[in-house]
């Protein structure tokens, strides 16, 4: 009885609400806004009600309020569909034990690479592993992230097979200079420091920041330190043409435990990435495009450690890696009549890299993988309006040739009513597909160079609507995936990879905000996920409850998860987990350039895992202050 007095309680309090840091609610936009802007789905900027697909986006306004340095967390919480694996207070980890797996609707998990993660369009991957390194995507660099639930293949390619991240990095909008300092502390020593600075005058701007983290964590050999920087410079050469260069640099210290049951020592890993890119756009009335350069690169030491129960003397060698991609991509998009744009693009990339065990004599040094791939293609993308706007259609077809694999064609068709300007319907079949990684054809057993992509179909049908009289707007969407080829061992820990697994997912996902006065915001998401082949990291049930309150300079926020039937190991035994996590967050605003913050987290204290033997931190809290100027 105790049990549900809690629950009834905790759902009470998750209609108090959070930070909307230096803006009163009532300028805030957290309601389904059918006619937003974005990017992501459809490379020129169009209406969200035009595009078929499901896609949510995370604002500036929601980033800045959670004061945490990873975009991550707050992705698993807003976006149905979407989870992402943890393993403690700070940092993912790379190799052996790590986190950081990303599944939207049962595709993806760990290692990540059925799920596209890009930086203002640019892919972002390990050119050799194939997958994204969750530790690189920080929140101080981000003005707004757009996430695209399901294949976006036609667009992107191999890799968005269950769908896309694209992190909208910062620019300076204004003339003048803008600078912020934001400093956290809390449980197990965590340590958080950033400092970020924006200028522009007349055509020209500039953005750049410098963060620092660290965490000893919560058990032991779990410790994580990070520093990371950030730069962008763009210029606007007349009303229709502008440029700009970024580049992004982290260096990421961490150590794996182990599990519970097999504890290790000296697991470390040193992982330096970058990335830098540079774009040349054009928007007019009638058209727009864009050419963009992009270059990502890594280098890892790990060092594989011993377990604390075993006899054997630790391994001399140490693992190294170096990888690198680079590209570049076009598209142009023109209208050529009244409610028609028609887009076609061309990409090039070459990812690949070079990996050995180095020992003490570095003749004795194995190389593991020394390659590179080229992969190139051509899609085109057609939207015709018609009835006054009232319906668009949608119909895109993809031409991908790898190097090893060979050309697959990737087709899209969908459509979009909207009856009213509070009402959209949409409909979408889309093909989504994944190139075999550098990792799985040559590197590690069970490796298998004949292997080929996996592929998959989405279905999928959903309905937008707000109600502008009663401030409330809900999502919802229906799903179906059936996919095949999948790269899969026949047997656990036996044999070669091979194309033999399957997909048949389907569930739905539901959204709704719902702003009660100027000053309160609740909202919800839940999500449901029936996936025939079970996979480790992907909750069948995910239910994300939170408010938002602003009362004279107080802010108060709180948000209630739930986590029904996740897998946290699917072989040889399925183990399941069930979790109740409560946060809640409070700031208050000193002055106009001084906020203090305090949040906790998990603070029903539960017992849960995520990754398999790796126990979650139970309460935590975290204090700190920013400064804007």
């Amino acid at each position: 009885m105790k049990k549900y007095i809690v629950f009834i309680g905790m759902c009470l309090l998750a209609t108090i609400p959070l930070p909307a840091e230096n803006r009163h609610p009532a300028e805030r936009n957290d309601t389904v806004r059918l006619d937003e802007v974005i990017v992501t789905g459809t490379m020129p900027k169009v209406n969200l009600r035009n595009v078929p697909m499901s896609i949510t986006v995370i604002s500036e306004e929601k980033i800045a309020e959670r004061m945490q340095p990873s975009l991550l967390p707050l992705l698993t919480e807003e976006v149905p569909g979407l989870f992402i694996s943890h393993r403690g207070i700070m940092g993912y980890g790379v190799a052996a034990g790590a986190a950081g797996g990303i599944s939207i609707r049962g595709i993806g998990g760990a290692p990540t690479a059925g799920v596209l993660v890009l930086i203002d369009g640019h892919p972002q991957y390990m050119g050799l592993m194939g997958h994204p390194l969750a530790d690189s995507y920080q929140s101080v660099m981000t003005e707004r992230v757009e996430v695209v639930r399901g294949p976006a293949s036609v667009l992107y390619g191999s890799n968005a097979m269950g769908g896309v991240i694209n992190i909208i990095t910062k620019k300076q909008k204004t003339d003048g200079s803008h600078q912020s300092a934001q400093l956290s502390y809390g449980s197990y020593n965590t340590l958080s420091a950033e400092v970020s600075t924006g200028f522009r005058k007349n055509q020209f701007h500039i953005n750049g920041n410098l963060g620092y983290n660290r965490s000893d964590g919560h058990r032991e050999n779990m410790d994580f330190e990070q520093f990371n920087g950030y730069a962008k410079a763009g210029y606007y050469f007349t009303r229709h043409w502008s440029s700009f260069v970024d580049v992004n640099l982290s260096k990421t210290l961490s150590s794996n435990p182990g599990t519970i049951s097999n504890p290790m020592i000296d697991n470390d890993a040193d992982i330096l990435r970058g990335m830098a890119s540079a774009v040349l756009e054009n928007e007019y009335a009638n058209m727009s495009g864009a050419i963009k350069f992009f270059y990502n690169f890594g280098s890892h030491e790990i060092n594989d450690g011993i377990s604390i129960l075993s006899s054997a003397s630790p391994p001399i060698y140490r693992f190294r890696s170096e990888d690198q991609m680079f590209g570049f991509s076009a598209y142009q998009s023109y209208s050529f009549f009244e409610g028609n744009r028609t887009t076609a693009g061309f990409d090039f990339q070459r990812f690949g890299g070079k990996a050995w065990n180095r020992f003490p004599n570095e003749a004795d040094n194995v190389d593991l993988a020394n390659v590179h791939l080229n992969d190139v293609a051509g899609y085109l993308n057609l939207q015709q309006s018609v009835l006054g706007e009232r319906l668009t259609m949608n119909a895109g077809i993809r031409l991908d040739h790898h190097e090893i694999s060979g050309s697959e064609w990737i087709p899209q068709l969908g459509l979009s009513f909207t009856p009213t300007v509070t009402t959209s319907i949409k409909a979408i079949a889309s093909k989504g597909f994944r190139n075999p990684t550098i990792r799985e054809m040559y590197m590690f057993p069970p490796q298998n160079a004949e292997l080929k992509p996996e592929r998959l179909m989405n279905y999928e049908i959903s309905l937008l609507q707000s109600f502008p009289e009663t401030r409330v707007s809900f999502g919802l969407n229906l799903f179906y995936i059936k996919g095949d080829n999948i790269i899969r061992q026949p047997q656990p820990n036996v044999g070669k990879w091979e194309n033999t697994g399957n997909i048949e997912n389907k569930g739905f996902e539901l959204s709704a905000n719902y702003r009660v006065t100027s000053h309160f915001l609740f909202s919800a998401n839940y999500s449901l996920l029936d996936m025939t082949y079970k996979i480790a990291g992907a909750p069948e049930h995910k239910l994300y409850v939170s408010g938002d309150y602003f009362i004279s300079r107080w802010n108060l926020a709180t948000g209630l998860q739930y986590l029904g039937t996740l897998y946290t190991k699917v072989n040889p035994e399925p183990v399941k987990e069930n979790a109740l996590l409560w946060n809640a967050r409070i700031n208050y605003k000193a002055s106009d350039w001084l906020n203090f913050f305090l949040r906790g987290e998990n603070l029903l204290n539960r017992n849960y895992e995520i990754n398999a033997g790796y126990p979650m931190p139970g309460a935590t809290v975290f204090g700190g202050l920013r400064i804007n100027i």
